[in-house]
């Protein structure tokens, strides 16, 4: 969050490591789209290995954007007061870099959501082998049972 030279960032070097982050978190998001996707691939593949391999592409990504949204929230907070939020940052920027931002940070929240509906999608699939998998070994022991 800081400048080159160690000091604080001015105001407008928050907005634009700000604005920059944003654009940042665009093009991951559309990365963990990628990989959610070709985990559910190798999901449906059962490619264990490729899974494993995706675990640690994933969870690499998450930990980097994690980071950028920690310095986005110190950023807004050190632009427009510790309780900011991104309305609060629109309000400070010039009508075209604030239709910019509105728009980019709509695209990031529905790219948000897209990823948390394909993880949770991914996960209900590998929970469901897994069990499936469990009956398989071990039976299934409610088979003939009343419920």
């Amino acid at each position: 969050m800081t400048a080159v030279s160690g000091v604080a960032p001015t105001r407008q070097e928050a907005l634009q490591q700000l604005l920059q982050g944003v654009a940042a978190d665009h093009h991951a998001y559309q990365a963990l789209q990628a990989l959610l996707e070709q985990q559910f691939t190798a999901a449906l593949r059962r490619q264990a290995p490729r899974l494993n391999e995706l675990a640690e592409e994933i969870s690499t990504l998450v930990d980097t954007m994690e980071v950028r949204r920690a310095e986005r929230v110190a950023l807004a907070q050190a632009v427009a007061g510790l309780d900011a939020r991104m309305a609060d940052v629109y309000a400070l920027l010039k009508p075209e870099a604030r239709s910019k931002l509105e728009s980019d940070w709509l695209a990031l929240e529905t790219m948000a959501k897209e990823c948390k509906r394909l993880g949770k999608r991914n996960t209900d699939l590998m929970v469901e082998q897994y069990s499936i998998m469990q009956r398989v070994l071990h039976g299934d022991h409610q088979i003939y049972e009343p419920v």
